[in-house]
């Protein structure tokens, strides 16, 4: 005989179910986790390509049209994101009348100045293969991407000229050790960007192969992150964007600290009212440049002087004059993600002021601005007397400024490849530029002290800032 529950049990749970289900209703949503770890991506695993990888490759189209016989959609993600076009969005300026785009590949900076011209020299860190002497480029060829760049082993594979290949590259072993991008891959281009290493950022440089924990705090000791924890990656879209190659950023391409350290807050109340006001970046960042220098001033002038000596660190025939530093305190800005301003090609300047190149938005006023540590970078470079604006020579090449010194001539080949008019009078001036500083975060105790900002030795202007004095004495902005 089948055992039948008693008719009570019904009643009783239906009076469990009446009670329990408005609690669970109205309980709190369980907090997100606060442990850092939980929202590192997680990465498929590697398929070793050594037994894989077939054929003889006589080029890198080679090369990548074999990548493409498996990973069909690969080259048409690449192609669409700002490592390939090398070009922003289009942005409405205040003071332009047509939108305009930002982008190593259309605008100038105030190290290298410009890969307009130059694409001998300055592709080889560009995603791609096949550019020309005078910037004509396939933009839609799919086999002009290269995957090697950000794939292979960087100790079998190199670029050279034109973003081809390195001459003594063996294409067959490079494509064997293709694996998911490390350290060295992107830091090929972006530790040594400018011309050398460290010279750019301020925050990125070869020590960072392998770094200290003290050094960083996330690539160094344990951790051993790759720059694609950091910089989440979906379909070839890397998160990340840089200010100096663009107007504004949406928050929702940007990498932030916030993305992993949720709901983060210290032991010390005192710290938890600076969030608002402070950015991780200006505790957790005391200090530029390490281990290996950087370049905080180049004068252009000083270029295709005869009889000095050539030295890395502070002169060069073919690039000027130079100062490095190291281990020093950054720039301290108001900062709430975008530029209040960038100089486009062709923009007029002031020869007798500051022309800045980049000028990051925000200030006390602005509710989504934070104080924010930054490389300021200063230079000589030329302008155009007659017309105003900044001019972007031509060096790298068989006629070039590194071949001849004659920057009158640079200046007309820039004008022939260009359409920028130069009027045959040059001069040079003063321009500014600032990097935001996210890396080299140091381990928690090394994180700035009250006294590193407040009292008479701290290092915040708190005048150019918009105090009128230490907020510390009178209680100023946490917002």
């Amino acid at each position: 005989m089948k055992k039948r529950f008693p008719f009570w049990t019904l009643g009783l749970l239906g009076i469990v179910l009446v009670i329990l289900v408005p609690v669970l209703y109205f309980l709190p949503p369980a907090k997100p986790s606060t442990n850092p770890a939980d929202y590192l991506p997680e990465k498929p695993v590697h398929v070793d390509h050594a037994d894989i990888v077939k054929g003889d490759f006589g080029t890198g189209q080679d090369v990548t049209r074999a990548c493409l016989e498996c990973h069909e959609e690969a080259a048409a993600q690449v192609m669409k994101t700002t490592h390939w076009t090398w070009e922003s969005k289009a942005f409405d300026v205040p003071w332009r009348d047509e939108p305009v785009t930002i982008g190593k590949v259309n605008q100038i900076n105030n190290f290298c100045i410009g890969t307009q011209g130059n694409q001998k020299r300055c592709m080889s860190c560009h995603t791609g293969y096949g550019w020309q002497e005078d910037g004509l480029y396939d933009y839609e060829n799919p086999y002009n991407v290269d995957c090697l760049a950000c794939h292979a082993d960087m100790a079998q594979y190199s670029k050279g000229e034109y973003g081809e290949p390195a001459e003594a590259v063996d294409l067959l072993a490079a494509a064997r050790s293709v694996r998911a991008p490390t350290r060295e891959n992107c830091g090929t281009c972006h530790f040594d960007g400018g011309g050398g290493n460290g010279v750019k950022h301020g925050d990125l440089d070869e020590s960072l192969y392998f770094p200290s924990e003290n050094n960083d705090v996330h690539m160094g000791g344990e951790l051993n992150m790759q720059c694609t924890d950091c910089h989440w990656t979906n379909d070839h879209q890397i998160l990340g964007r840089m200010l100096t190659d663009n107007y504004t950023i949406d928050p929702k391409e940007q990498v932030s600290c916030e993305q992993c350290h949720v709901d983060q807050q210290h032991a010390d109340e005192r710290i938890n009212t600076h969030l608002s006001a402070v950015a991780c970046q200006t505790c957790h960042i005391p200090a530029l440049a390490l281990e290996d220098p950087t370049k905080v001033f180049w004068d252009w002038s000083k270029a295709g002087e005869d009889g000095r000596v050539d030295d890395h660190f502070t002169y060069l025939k073919i690039k000027g004059e130079f100062v490095y530093d190291k281990n020093f305190a950054p720039t301290y800005l108001w900062f709430n993600g975008d530029n209040e301003y960038r100089y486009l090609l062709g923009d007029k300047i002031d020869p007798n002021g500051i022309t800045y190149i980049n000028k990051p938005a925000g200030s006390i006023d602005d509710p989504r601005a934070k104080i924010f540590p930054f490389k300021l970078h200063i230079a000589k470079q030329p302008y155009d007397t007659v017309n105003s604006y900044l001019l972007a020579p031509i060096t790298a090449g068989d006629d070039g400024f590194w071949t001849n010194f004659d920057w009158d001539n640079a200046f007309k080949l820039a004008e022939e490849r260009m359409g920028l008019p130069y009027s045959g009078s040059f001069d040079f001036a003063e321009t500014h530029m600032y990097w935001p500083t996210t890396h080299m975060v140091r381990p928690s105790e090394k994180a700035l002290q009250c006294d590193a900002c407040h009292g008479e030795t701290g290092r915040l202007d708190w005048s150019a800032l918009g105090y009128p004095g230490d907020p510390l004495e009178w209680g100023g902005r946490d917002k």
